[in-house]
């Protein structure tokens, strides 16, 4: 059983093909699918969407420069209500992002970081683990979980140092490793999920994006899990089968509402 804990099955690359999406990917083994949100906009949607597994919500960097501080307050009101749905996983996608340009100059900067620390707030108040994005930012995310203590969660598409990465870990985190890792030059990438504790690792498709090294064209899907997975296995010297088994366990860990709610991408 393998589970994708971070998929934007919502995306309008998607649309309408979200049940023949999931039945594919079930196909291959990936039982449960994890779909963040990026913006109140797409709350509904990705928690009707929840029924493959699991959902989050959260208000992502790249969507922080339109949002404004009334979508905070709908969050946790939105959050509250959705902790009686055993699909509701996590507060997420939130983070930060410094690769972007315009999302660097000062005013828009600060506004990320007050996001960030609000949203974590609302994971503190209700006991929820993150789904972080850490592009280019991992120590002012560090700082931000060092100042708010919240349960945990998964760094999405981690490509940090080591230590970083230690240190994440120590905080209660797991690495997301998906698509870049089976790009022979994501060296750095490569060598972490290799040499990392298994233990620390969950695996992701990020679906429709960070399409593996065989997608030549078109989306990347929750389907490639699947191989993504096999790559894993190779690098690590492992069986398919150890790779499932751990990064499942992983998930549950760290996302124990996946793990107490019996719905899968069945239906």
């Amino acid at each position: 059983m393998l589970i994708d804990t971070h998929c934007h099955l919502d995306a309008a690359e998607f649309q309408g093909r979200a049940d023949q999406l999931a039945l594919n990917a079930r196909q291959v083994g990936v039982q449960k699918i994890v779909i963040p949100a990026v913006s109140k906009a797409n709350f509904a949607d990705v928690a009707r969407l929840g029924r493959f597994g699991g959902y989050a919500l959260g208000i992502h960097p790249l969507y922080v420069p339109a949002a404004t501080d009334r979508d905070l307050v709908d969050l946790k009101s939105i959050a509250i209500k959705a902790m009686s749905d055993p699909r509701f996983v996590a507060i997420g996608e939130i983070g930060l992002d410094f690769f972007v340009p315009e999302l660097c100059a000062p005013p828009i900067r600060e506004k990320q970081i007050h996001f960030y620390k609000e949203q974590l707030r609302i994971a503190k108040e209700l006991s929820l683990p993150v789904l972080l994005h850490v592009r280019r930012s991992v120590d002012l995310i560090l700082k931000g979980l060092r100042q708010i203590k919240i349960p945990g969660g998964i760094a999405h598409a981690f490509n940090g140092s080591e230590q970083q990465a230690t240190m994440l870990t120590q905080l209660g985190f797991k690495l997301g490793f998906g698509g870049a890792m089976t790009h022979t030059r994501a060296l750095q990438i490569r060598r972490l999920a290799t040499t990392l504790p298994l233990s620390s690792i969950v695996l992701e498709t990020d679906a429709p994006d960070i399409p593996p090294s065989w997608l030549t064209f078109g989306p990347n899907t929750p389907d490639q899990l699947a191989q993504i997975a096999r790559c894993l296995a190779i690098l690590r010297n492992l069986s398919p089968d150890d790779i499932a088994r751990v990064t499942t366990e992983n998930v549950y860990a760290v996302l124990p509402r996946l793990t107490a709610s019996s719905v899968d991408i069945s239906g």
